[in-house]
C-alpha cells in the first residue's frame, strides 16, 4: 500500500505561514523554513508586546499629566499625592484626556486639590 502524506494540509498549512511572512525582507517571505522561524518569532513579539502596550499607553498619560500640571507649578508626584489624600478617584487615563481636550475641566481638578 502507498504511503500517504495529505499533501492538501500540509500545503494548506505552508500557505498559511507564508501568508503572514508576506512582507518580509527576501528568503523570510518566500522560503518556508526561514518564513516558518521568522512568522513564529513575530508571533511570539506580537503576544508580549500586547502586554507591553498597556505599560507604553500609561507612561504616556503619566508624562501627559505631568506636562499639564507644570503650568500650574506642581509636579507628576505633587498633583497624584494630593489627588489621593483628597480621595478624588480618577485614572491617569482620564486626567490625561482631561489635560489634552478639557483644559477647563482639568483646570478645576487641579484647583480643587490645591
Amino acid at each position: 500500500m502507498p504511503r500517504s502524506v495529505n499533501a492538501v494540509a500540509s500545503r494548506a498549512r505552508r500557505k498559511k505561514v507564508l501568508k503572514l511572512a508576506k512582507g518580509n525582507f527576501g528568503s523570510r517571505s518566500n522560503v518556508w523554513t526561514v518564513a516558518k522561524n521568522t512568522v513564529e518569532k513575530g508571533l511570539c513579539y506580537a503576544y508580549r508586546d500586547r502586554k507591553d502596550k498597556k505599560g507604553t499607553y500609561r507612561g504616556i498619560w503619566i508624562v501627559r499629566i505631568n506636562a499639564a500640571v507644570r503650568n500650574y507649578g506642581m509636579t507628576y508626584s505633587q498633583f497624584m499625592g494630593k489627588l489621593q489624600a483628597k480621595g478624588i478617584a480618577l485614572n491617569r487615563k482620564v486626567l490625561a484626556d482631561l489635560a489634552m481636550n478639557h483644559p477647563q475641566a482639568f483646570e478645576q481638578v487641579v484647583n480643587s486639590v490645591k
